[in-house]
């Protein structure tokens, strides 16, 4: 057993409990509960601990999990381990690491074994069966797909769009979509049905989910074609596809929603777009790897210099402390030695003290006990015992003496002890003086560095912007040239042709007026109606705009609930009261203070603004062509 998964050899079930089995070895491998990832990068079976080849590339261990869920030999219970398997790689483990196109076609082609929905009671979803895997091959790369990925939904109830039952969000999960919008259609004035937009990831496995909604519609006959084919039924049968080209350029509610939130872009153009993201992520990774680099080199040489600093201090200290320990140990040398010869010295002097003692103690009882000393003796005795008491005198002074002397080499000795102290105090703040000077002249130098820096910039942008405004007043003066020389090399159905920004269109007009008067009047009113708005184009006093801020940014929106819109939609409906706001979009763009019409070069293919390289292009394609004529 491995991180909670049996091998095959522990157990086994029974064809009819392998759909159950299966289901519960997917819900285990989505806890979470499971070694799939290896620190190399490569993949894992976990139902394959005991055998030889454990590491595998992504494609390969899919092909691994596929082929063994698929064989008929294999045990029940190791079967729907596979399956389960092939279905986690798929549905979970592909979309967090954002498989390229090659990985996908690997994956779509493995999903050969997909499990069936257990669902207690029918639904329109759970009647389409899993026959999607036989046509898994990926579109060609210059297939035109709506990107964010989105796929269209058609049929489906009403009722789930209010919010009364939750049912397609349930039978949509499989696909794992991250939003559904409810549109609400109608045609000729004809409820169509809703139409359901699922939205998918912005990767690669929201692709593939993409890809497998629509092959699972398309091997029940529920795709794009046959929902053609039957258009206007409104049974409920659901229908669905990945939305293409076709349903982008699609005049319907439909077309106009992806048209607004979407664009067309080929496999090969969104793998070349996020290449070129990885890229620019990986250039400015390396720029702020080269910016750190250089700020800990600067650290660096300013810890080194520092530390230079702080081991030429420790030295001086470590010397200065040598020598006042060797002029302590030859103070207490000196001092042990002057006390000892002067102790020797009293003791001598007291030893001849008391032996003199003796010897006049030892004579005046000898006067005493003759009793016949004269006056002389007895005199010369007194003066004996004065010199006597004379030299005591002197030994107490002595004595005394020595005590002074060492307690002044005490007071001397604490004395040198606190001039220690206080010098040791006098290097510390001489270091942290030190210290702060460094700092302080580092810090300057790096605030000079950054003044230069900045001026420098400062410089390259004024003069950039200088360029920028040179270049955009001779490309406005270019194309107003354009303009001018090209009116009469434009005319007629072109690529590149004069657009009138701000003119209203006059066929929105007209087709809203037919439905409204009388065909012989139709053209007259549509005449007068578009001529009275493109006047009130003009109107400064008119502007239903409104300024919304959106990161710092502030941006012009068209108000949408304006009242003279409003009225207008009301009375001449969407294509009338779309055309006055395209136009004035595009005066608001191109002329918001004079408020009239401006021409402009326009690229009618791509509904945008040409380019110069554009310009030039059809001139020189149109030159040729004329030169051959000739």
């Amino acid at each position: 057993m491995e991180n909670g998964f049996s091998s095959d050899e522990d157990t086994d079930v029974s064809d009819s409990e392998v759909e159950d089995y299966e289901e519960e070895s997917y819900t285990a491998l989505r806890t979470g509960n499971h070694r799939i990832c290896n620190p190399d990068g490569t993949f894992r079976c976990p139902f394959c601990a005991g055998k030889k080849k454990r590491d595998y590339q992504f494609k390969d261990l899919l092909q691994h999990a596929t082929g063994i869920g698929a064989s008929s030999s294999r045990k029940g219970s190791l079967k729907a381990n596979h399956r389960a398997f092939a279905r986690f790689l798929q549905r979970d483990l592909a979309p967090s690491i954002s498989l390229p196109p090659a990985d996908l076609k690997a994956a779509v082609t493995a999903a050969a074994v997909p499990s069936a929905p257990r669902s207690p009671s029918p639904s329109p979803l759970s009647s389409l069966t899993t026959a999607a895997a036989a046509d898994s091959e990926p579109p060609p790369e210059e297939e035109l797909f709506v990107w964010p990925w989105m796929a269209v939904l058609v049929n489906a109830d009403p009722s789930e769009a209010e919010g009364e039952t939750n049912s397609l969000a349930d039978q949509l999960a499989e696909f794992h979509p991250t939003d559904t919008v409810f549109l609400h259609l109608e045609k000729g004035g004809r409820s169509t049905g809703t139409t359901v937009i699922v939205k998918f990831q912005h990767s690669w496995g929201g692709f593939e989910n993409a890809m497998y909604f629509e092959k699972r519609f398309k091997a029940s006959r529920c795709g794009r074609e046959q929902w053609i084919e039957l258009q206007g039924d409104v049974s409920s049968t659901l229908y669905g596809w990945i939305a293409r080209s076709d349903d982008y350029n699609e005049d319907s509610g439909i077309g106009r929603y992806l048209r607004k939130h979407g664009e067309l872009k080929t496999i090969k153009q969104v793998t070349e777009e996020e290449n070129k993201e990885k890229g620019k992520l990986v250039a400015n990774l390396a720029y702020q790897i080269d910016v750190k680099n250089q700020h800990l080199h600067d650290w660096e040489v300013r810890n080194n210099k520092t530390n230079l600093v702080i081991h030429q201090l420790i030295y001086e200290k470590d010397k200065l402390h040598q020598a006042y320990n060797d002029e302590m140990r030859n103070l207490q040398r000196t001092a042990r030695d002057t006390t000892l010869k002067i102790f020797e010295e009293n003791e001598k002097l007291k030893a001849e003290l008391d032996l003199k003692r003796k010897e006049v103690e030892s004579r005046s009882k000898e006067l005493d006990n003759k009793e016949a000393q004269n006056e002389d003796e007895r005199k010369k005795l007194d003066d004996e015992k004065q010199k006597v008491e004379e030299a005591s005198m002197l030994q107490k002074e002595t004595e005394e003496e020595v005590l002074r002397l060492i307690e002044e080499q005490k007071k001397e000795k604490e004395a040198a002890l606190a001039r220690v102290l206080q010098l040791e105090k006098e290097i510390d703040h001489k270091q942290q003086l030190e210290l702060e000077i460094e700092n302080l002249q580092w810090n300057l130098k790096m605030e000079q560095k950054l003044e230069r820096e900045r001026e420098e910039l400062e410089s390259l942008n004024n003069t950039l912007i200088k360029k920028e405004r040179e270049s955009n007043d001779e490309l406005q003066a270019a194309r107003k040239e354009l303009l001018t020389g090209l009116e009469d090399l434009l005319t007629g159905r072109t690529l590149i042709g004069i657009k009138r920004m701000g003119e209203l269109d006059e066929k929105a007009f007209q087709n809203a007026a037919k439905k409204k008067f009388k065909s012989d009047e139709a053209d007259i009113k549509a005449a007068e109606l578009c001529s009275s708005w493109q006047e009130e184009l003009k109107n400064p006093s008119w502007h239903p705009f409104k300024i919304v801020v959106t990161n710092g940014k502030e941006e012009e929106f068209l108000v949408e609930d304006d009242p003279k819109l409003k009225k207008l939609w009301i009375e001449y409906g969407d294509d009338v009261c779309n055309a006055v706001k395209t136009a004035l979009q595009e005066l608001n763009e191109y002329n918001p203070s004079g408020r009239y019409v401006v021409p402009e070069l326009w690229n009618f293919k791509d509904g945008r603004k040409a380019s110069m390289k554009e310009i030039v292009q059809y001139i020189i394609k149109h030159w040729k062509s004329s030169k051959r004529k000739k």
